[in-house]
């Protein structure tokens, strides 16, 4: 291959790597904005900053005081939300954020399903 063919290869290549790393997107959430009450639909959550939290259902007439507590972490982009039961046990439940901003949330679970929150 000659020096000229060599070039215009290495600079081909050079250019398609920049390209992919530019298209890499920070996953890093600032867990602050998680603080808060958060709607979707008649399922709410509150985060609280010292990592609790409840969730409740009004359509199953239950109420912020009625509502399930949990435990939280924000890495990165993943959510871990540790659901404590009255009856004895944590469920533990794993989410990859992939909106938080002051007003909106979303997330999705391993399986793809995708939830998505107003902040109220």
């Amino acid at each position: 291959m000659n020096m000229k063919k060599y070039i215009i290869c290495l600079v081909t290549f050079l250019s398609i790597s920049f390209m992919f790393n530019s298209c890499t997107k920070d996953d890093n959430f600032d867990e602050a904005l998680l603080a808060g009450k958060w709607q979707s639909g008649t399922v709410f959550f509150r985060y609280t900053s010292d990592g609790n939290g409840v969730t409740w259902d009004t359509a199953d007439d239950v109420t912020e005081a009625e509502g399930q507590k949990f435990t939280w972490t924000l890495k990165k982009a993943e959510l871990t939300q540790i659901h404590i039961m009255s009856i004895g046990g944590n469920v533990p439940k794993v989410y990859t954020v992939t909106v938080l901003t002051a007003t909106s949330l979303k997330y999705h679970d391993s399986f793809g399903v995708t939830y998505s929150f107003t902040k109220v």
